[in-house]
């Protein structure tokens, strides 16, 4: 079976807290706990990699226009993310769930995979980027019930 970073990622936030696996200190009894799981050593350090680079990416200020600006995908983000995504994305915007800065954290960290980006795997994403979120609690547990307890886009 072929683990992904993904699936490493996803491991993470089912059974460890978000402190447990962003803070530093723990990250070599983690890799240890997440090889010893079966996750491939190359997948481990990506998916901490992944994590060190939102936290990065959460301490650079990001300036938006006016409200109701569009996002225009660059030409790499169009070929990698689908319709579908983009969509997703977009939708989780117009609820509300998320605004622009946490929409460009989720495309910069599905730009940051080296792996096939499905709807399945930008929810993981969106989830992953708001459990990082100050002051996100209601939008991580809207999308959270759509992750967990809905196929479908729940209103």
């Amino acid at each position: 079976m072929k683990e992904t970073v993904l699936d490493v990622l996803m491991y993470l936030f089912e059974n460890y807290q978000e402190g447990e696996f962003s803070d530093s200190d723990n990250q070599v009894t983690l890799r240890d706990e997440l090889i010893a799981a079966g996750f491939p050593d190359q997948e481990v350090a990506h998916a901490f990699d992944w994590v060190d680079g939102l936290a990065q990416q959460r301490q650079l200020p990001i300036v938006f226009g006016p409200g109701g600006a569009i996002r225009v995908y660059a030409r790499e983000e169009l070929s990698k993310l689908s319709t579908e995504v983009r969509g997703f994305i977009m939708y989780l915007e117009q609820l509300g769930i998320f605004g622009a800065q946490a929409r460009e954290l989720v495309i910069d960290r599905l730009m940051a995979l080296n792996e096939e980006i499905d709807l399945e795997r930008v929810k993981w994403v969106c989830l992953l980027v708001l459990m990082n979120e100050p002051d996100a609690e209601d939008a991580f547990a809207h999308l959270e019930e759509m992750v967990y307890y809905s196929g479908e886009f729940l209103h």
